[in-house]
């Protein structure tokens, strides 16, 4: 996909790269922080623990105790806490007595001295505890200890240290394992950040965040303003998407408080047949069927993803606005034929009065000059006299002359008069049905040349419904196709598209309160009633 901003192609890409890197790093260095510390801490008080605990094993020796009797404590002393030093790995055991003078020592050299640090107090007080101070020997963390003789008193105390340069070493090398691990985990989380980064931008087609933005307002502005009602489901059948039109028809106007989205098409909308799509994979095309209140004509198709249904989206509209647009190609259609059949008898009037003056028959195309003038001006007098809505009078001339063209005799009542001029709906409507009556008679008896070719026509508005009656001389319509005469798509005519007028007719009517009735006529077809009410919606 070709972006629509060329200098920031991977910007998002390397954007998530370095954002997830500081994350990672900047939560490595934490936690390597909180663990050097807490390592730190821990070390320095498992040393002292262990300092203290040594130091009261020593005190407590029987043999220890002994020494203190002799007359040269430390040759005995110095012999037994040797061994135990090298063992524990302790830098140093100091045994001292009251005064502070050494009985041990590493440095054999400083027998004799008295113990340097000052922290001795406590210990000759009774108290075993830990301190840190700085020695002969540097800075160590010392474990001390009264030493008791079998009397209960107090003769001395041992120190047992650890010297804090060795603690550190310890913490630093516990702390560098960490550091490394915690290096691992930042590379393997650049690492990651960079197949996370790819991840995205081949779920998002390439494109850049302001890009997305963009098409998804443009994407929701044509939603919202297209005509036709849709509605979007995921793979589990939830609404998530419903667009104004498909509000408008379903006569929720505005997005406040949609009953629709977040919730199962199932549970709002049952009859929509998403579900069915969802399963099968399979588009439905110009299904017909019932939303609210609202006939409308709906096309379902699935999405995919990857071969995989992720959910599907129905789009309709309303098939009354459908049938309007079909109602004009047929008035379109009538006034064309009307048209056509007119210029075609004019056509032939011309070439049978060229014929006359060519055979010298001047008087004899005089003769049937004024006849058609005569004929033509009596219908066009009965008309304009008998009909005021100019709209009507040109459609029942158009269907006189398309009927003379085919030789079918068709008369309009000389009682007949509709002074009533309708507009809008009413007069689309009217106009609606006489020429879908008219001309299905007329195709009727063009289906049926050898019988009686006769249309009779009688419009009348004295009462207060205009009323029109439209008889031909056809076979009629058989008793068991009369209940299905006026559904959408039924006719008894051969060939396709058929069964679009008679149900026009009445879906037209219906909206302005009128009503078209079959009856048995006196020409021996189908007769055709409609009336139109003159009070109401003009």
């Amino acid at each position: 996909m070709v972006s629509a901003f060329p200098g920031k192609r991977f910007t998002l890409k390397w954007k998530m790269i370095v954002l997830i890197s500081v994350l990672v790093i900047g939560i490595c260095v934490i936690f390597g922080l909180f663990l050097h510390s807490f390592i730190s801490k821990t070390m320095e008080e498992q040393m002292a623990k262990r300092a203290l605990s040594v130091s009261q094993s020593v005190a407590n020796m029987p043999e220890i105790r002994d020494a203190f009797q002799l007359e040269n404590p430390a040759s005995v002393i110095q012999e037994i806490v040797m061994p135990i030093q090298q063992q524990t790995e302790a830098e140093f055991i100091v045994v001292g007595n009251t005064e502070g003078i050494r009985y041990s020592h590493p440095d054999p050299d400083k027998l004799g001295e008295k113990m340097v640090g000052g922290d001795n107090e406590r210990a000759l007080l009774g108290e075993s505890y830990i301190s840190k101070r700085v020695g002969s020997l540097g800075l160590s963390i010392r474990g001390k200890t009264p030493i008791y003789d079998n009397n209960g008193d107090i003769v001395g105390l041992v120190s047992v240290g650890f010297l804090n340069e060795d603690v550190q070493h310890l913490i630093q090398q516990q702390s560098n394992t960490v550091w490394i691990t915690l290096l691992l985990i930042v590379l393997v989380g650049i690492i990651g950040a960079i197949g996370i980064s790819i991840y995205i931008k081949r779920l998002l087609s390439g494109m850049e965040p302001e890009e997305i933005s963009q098409v998804v307002i443009q994407k929701e502005a044509i939603l919202q303003s297209t005509h036709e009602g849709l509605i979007a489901v995921d793979e589990a059948g939830i609404v998530t998407m419903i667009n104004a039109a498909a509000r408008r028809i379903l006569f929720y106007h505005t997005a406040v408080d949609d009953p629709f989205t977040g919730r199962s098409i199932q549970e709002v909308l049952p009859h929509t047949g998403l579900f069915a799509v969802l399963k099968n994979g399979k588009s439905h095309y110009n299904r017909e069927m019932v939303l609210g209140d609202t006939v409308v004509l709906v096309n379902r198709m699935p999405i995919f993803r990857r071969s995989a249904i992720i959910g599907a989206v129905a789009t309709f509209r309303e098939k009354t606005e459908l049938e309007h647009v079909t109602n004009e190609l047929l008035r379109v259609k009538q006034y064309a034929n009307a048209q056509r059949a007119q210029t075609h008898e004019f056509s032939n009037k011309l070439y049978t009065i060229l014929g006359l003056l060519q055979l010298d028959e001047t008087d004899e195309a005089i003769a049937f000059i004024k006849k058609e003038s005569d004929s033509q001006l009596e219908w066009s007098r009965f008309l304009v006299e008998h009909v005021a809505d100019p709209m009507v009078q040109g459609l029942l001339q158009g269907k006189l002359n398309q009927a003379n063209e085919l030789g079918i005799t068709m008369s309009i009542d000389s009682e007949s008069q509709l002074l009533t001029r309708f507009t809008g709906d009413k007069q689309e409507a009217l106009l609606t049905a006489i020429g879908n009556l008219i001309e299905n008679a007329i195709d009727e008896l063009k289906h049926n040349p050898n019988g009686r070719q006769e249309i009779a026509v009688f419009f009348t508005d004295i009462g207060e419904d205009a009323i029109v009656e439209v008889d031909d001389s056809g076979p009629g319509v058989a008793s068991e196709d009369v209940p299905r005469i006026f559904d959408q798509g039924y006719s008894t005519k051969p060939g396709s598209n058929r069964g679009t007028g008679l149900a026009l007719t009445k879906l037209m009517l219906q909206e302005v309160n009128g009503t078209i009735m079959l009856e048995e006529g006196e020409l021996g077809g189908a007769c055709f009633i409609v009336t139109v009410p003159k009070d109401e919606g003009d």
